[in-house]
């Protein structure tokens, strides 16, 4: 997750091919071509052995021949020279390299890694095609074509499609500001690139062509941060259900590779389309059109047959027509002819003039949570630039809630530029207009969902940790995986989940029938055998036994069936519930299994024995709270049904989440969790029971926070104290801390924040304010110190480091109200996050302090850093570096 020395790989002031050559079609003549071609403005420099000049350019033999340490060296060279020339190039000062050389074996690879590692060189690549940075005239790569500037970032796992989509954006006059092939990512991958690009202030928004994630949590950690700055749009292929066939579970089964990347993408804020093409139809909508709030779509067209196509996309991406309410279909009865369509569709008729379209915006305006869709077809009767020129003032003047669908081609053509040129997102067709605008609405949802950072714990959920330590180490002692049914239920109870209660029998029809008669009939009676995971598969379940004569009857014929179909089974008896009726109950499955990838992972869905034939299931990653619980239930197709309809009763929804935000906890206190299957669970207006369970447990302990790929709240943190006679609260902070944080920052001094941030500024933008409050725990750290609770909960100092990638330096800065200063809160804010980094392993805390801010200073001592010169102000004259060991010995 390092961004070090990207800028000097992107914006080199001199770049070295090494294989530069004249012989046409090979790969060093088609990167120095398109180096020296390109209109790059820096220092180039061919090197190449056998060659004493290039095209008239004097050629170098090594890298010490070189008048200077290049910026970037692109290598072009043969595999066995690869690891010499870093391990030269590191030691003489280069610090980026493009490999674009293929055919290196792991063994090479590592040391290829190891020699620039010795000098913090990093390399993109190998097998790549190269990169371009199309405002620097940059093209350090053998791409057969150029890139013109733009707003878009393109970063591709292939080096084939990098090809193809120059050539198919250079046909549609679509820009870049990168332009990146990673290759093999032996060091750069798509974190670093999202890290680079996601600050960048050239790049607008970021798309990514993905195959495959490697390390999960620096890729979340990475995308989530830059998705909170820009749109970050994502193509993966590999579609095809990768399955688990050997799952002990349904969970297990159903949660495919690919739908767990969906709800990686979905968590971390980004969006996921199908197509190239949807890549740049998304990014252009988000792009333009990401601040808007609508969530309904009116249709303003002045053809009929265009609106319904409209309506029917609408309908089969499920994104919901605005219904017009009777004040805003009087004032459309006043400025439309009387045989205008009354609904929506908006139909203006086919001989609309330009005011009756700005009559029928300025009423359709009005309902700022819809947006709309104009769609124009050309006639005749006036032309469509007059139109679209009439309509510009309005499209200037308010807040952007309107789209364009212009149908045709040159009749339509100035018009189209002209409301491309307003920031008006512009589609050929009626169906890709509602498709763009489906994706607003899911990238929308993403980012609500980014907002929310759980804690691992949830303080609404006890969980007896005792009870299931004492299960789990009685399985794994015993060399099993599969808990049976009442050992499962039994967890799930320690861990607050609601199941029906169990009672364990053995073989003998004489202790069923006790069970049973303490329970009270109907009853359910269940096959218990450790080597039997799926019991209905094998007769070993039966339903609503009403009597002992019954249960004496099953007894028998499902020891028989047991027996006949798995005679290598050992059954240890029968186990005995009531048969649990509720009214109005719908089967659902909840469950969980760990991910290769990103590990573990919750499922949601319709349940019961066809639970795979439904395929009704939404996936999320933990850790989960209820906002995000509910969030997965109503991504289900079940959800509509568990609203309630006609004279069913709705279920009790938020129990049901209830219960998913108990299992994110159970994956995250008990590591050995590696599968986990509730199916059916029973709910309706009362509530839900756990009717069945199935656990599979591993002692490799893949589960765990530590093994999340997003980051929990890391809420045992969190401190109480008294400070100066009152309570004081000190903990990490937290996104919903943006408002409070605001006013924090505003009751500052401006000389105070000068100080700490080395300039003045009279306001703070939003997405300043993201980045500050809503961080990675795992890369950086913020404690704020508050005062109160609530709504009148205030802040009064913050610190805050980052550590870089190899745990080695943090930097901090720290701040208290300026009211406050000289009362001892920075001196605490500084002893816990010192605290906080000795404890994670970090091993020095650095500060940048202005000579003036002797407060600061002092502060420093205090704690004791030690003072140095700023090796970045080397002649010291406004800075100072403060230095505090972390570590013994270091």
């Amino acid at each position: 997750m390092s961004i070090r020395h990207l800028d000097t790989l992107f914006a080199p002031a001199s770049v070295a091919v090494f294989g530069a050559s004249e012989r046409p079609s090979s790969v060093g003549a088609t990167v120095w071509r398109n180096l020296r071609e390109g209109g790059y403005q820096g220092r180039l420099y061919p090197v190449n052995p056998k060659h004493r000049e290039i095209g008239g350019v004097k050629t170098f033999r090594h890298v010490r021949d070189l008048p200077e340490a290049p910026d970037l060296a692109v290598i072009c060279t043969p595999p066995a020279t690869v690891v010499d020339l870093i391990r030269e190039l590191g030691a003489r000062g280069t610090r980026a390299a493009v490999v674009v050389t293929a055919g290196l074996d792991k063994a090479t690879k590592q040391a290829m890694l190891d020699a620039a590692r010795a000098h913090t060189l990093r390399i993109l690549g190998p097998n790549c095609i190269g990169m371009l940075v199309p405002h620097l005239g940059l093209n350090a790569s053998f791409a057969h074509i150029g890139a013109r500037p733009g707003e878009l970032a393109f970063v591709s796992q292939s080096g084939a499609l990098v090809t193809a989509m120059l050539d198919w954006a250079a046909s549609r006059g679509i820009g870049f500001s990168h332009f990146v092939s990673l290759g093999e990512r032996a060091d750069v991958d798509f974190g670093d690139m999202l890290d680079f690009l996601g600050s960048d202030p050239k790049t607008r928004a970021i798309l990514l062509y993905i195959e495959s994630i490697e390390e999960s949590r620096k890729f979340m950690s990475a995308a989530r941060a830059a998705a909170r700055n820009k749109p970050v749009i994502v193509v993966k292929a590999g579609r095809s259900a990768a399955g688990q066939a050997a799952a002990a579970s349904h969970t297990g089964a159903l949660a495919g590779s690919d739908a767990v990347f969906d709800a990686a993408i979905a968590r971390s804020g980004m969006l996921r389309v199908l197509t190239l093409h949807d890549l740049f139809l998304a990014a252009e909508t988000l792009a333009r059109f990401r601040d808007g709030r609508s969530n309904q779509l009116i249709v303003l067209t002045n053809g009929g047959g265009a609106g319904v196509m409209a309506a029917d996309e609408a309908a089969a991406l499920g994104v919901p027509l605005a219904r017009l309410d009777e004040a805003t279909l009087a004032r459309l009865d006043q400025v439309l002819p009387a045989n205008w369509s009354r609904g929506n569709p908006v139909d203006i008729i086919g001989d609309a003039p330009a005011q009756r379209y700005l009559d029928a915006i300025d009423v359709l305006s009005r309902d700022t949570g819809s947006a709309i869709l104009f769609i124009h077809a050309p006639t005749a009767i006036v032309p469509s630039l007059e139109i679209a020129q009439a309509m510009l003032p309005r499209i200037s003047a308010g807040p952007q809630h309107l789209l364009g669908c212009w149908l045709g081609d040159s009749a339509v053509a100035q018009a189209r530029q002209t409301f491309r040129e307003a920031g008006v997102p512009d589609f050929n067709t009626p169906e890709e207009a509602v498709r763009a605008f489906s994706f607003l609405r899911t990238y929308r949802l993403h980012q609500e969902e980014l907002l929310e950072t759980p804690p691992a714990r949830s303080a609404a959920h006890a969980i007896d940790l005792p009870a299931i330590r004492a299960i789990i180490d009685q399985v794994l002692t015993e060399q099993r995986e599969i808990l049976t049914e009442p050992e499962a239920k039994a967890l799930l109870d320690a861990a607050g989940l609601p199941v029906v209660p169990t009672r364990v029998v053995g073989p003998d029809p004489d202790e069923a029938c006790a069970a049973a008669q303490s329970l009270g009939y109907p009853v359910v009676l269940k096959i218990l055998s450790q080597a039997i995971s799926h019991k209905s598969d094998v007769g070993g379940v039966r339903l609503n036994i009403a009597d002992e004569q019954e249960l004496r009857q099953v007894c028998a014929t499902m020891l028989a069936r047991v027996r006949e179909l798995r005679p290598d089974a050992d059954v240890q008896g029968f186990t005995v519930q009531p048969m649990v009726r509720k009214k109005h109950a719908h089967e659902l499955i909840l469950g969980a299994s760990v991910d290769a990838v990103f590990g573990p992972v919750i499922l949601f869905g319709a349940g019961g024995t066809a639970v795979e034939v439904l395929a009704d299931r939404a996936l999320a990653l933990p850790p989960l709270n209820m906002p995000l619980a509910l969030a997965q239930i109503r991504r289900t197709r079940i959800h509509q049904l568990l609203k309630g309809y006609r004279d069913e009763p709705a279920a009790d929804i938020h129990g049901i989440a209830g219960v998913l935000v108990a299992v994110s906890q159970l994956l995250a206190e008990v590591s050995e969790i590696a599968e986990l299957d509730i199916n059916p669970l029973l709910a309706n207006h009362d509530g839900a029971v756990a009717l069945d369970a199935r656990v599979r447990v591993s002692a490799s302990r893949p589960a765990g926070a530590d093994h999340f790929a997003i980051a929990p709240y890391p809420a045992e943190l969190v401190e109480f104290c008294d400070w100066q006679g009152q309570a004081l609260t000190i903990r990490p902070i937290r996104p919903e801390d943006e408002a409070q944080h605001l006013a924090f920052l505003q009751r500052l001094d401006p000389e105070d924040i000068r100080l700490r941030v080395f300039y003045s500024r009279r306001s703070i933008e939003h997405t300043e304010l993201a980045r500050l409050t809503q961080i990675d725990y795992a890369r950086e750290m913020a404690f704020i110190a508050t005062r109160g609770h609530g709504s009148s909960e205030e802040t009064l100092g913050t610190v805050r480091a980052t550590v870089d990638p190899d745990n080695d330096t943090a930097e901090f800065g720290v701040i208290v109200r300026s009211d406050l200063k000289g009362t001892g809160l920075g001196h605490r804010l500084m002893r816990k996050m010192i605290g906080h980094l000795r404890a994670r392993g970090t091993r020095q805390l650095v500060g940048t302090v202005l000579r003036e801010n002797t407060g600061m200073l002092e502060l420093a001592r205090s704690l004791g850093f030690e003072e140095r010169a700023n090796p970045h102000d080397p002649d010291d004259h406004a800075t100072r570096f403060v230095v505090l060991p972390l570590q013994p010995g270091y």
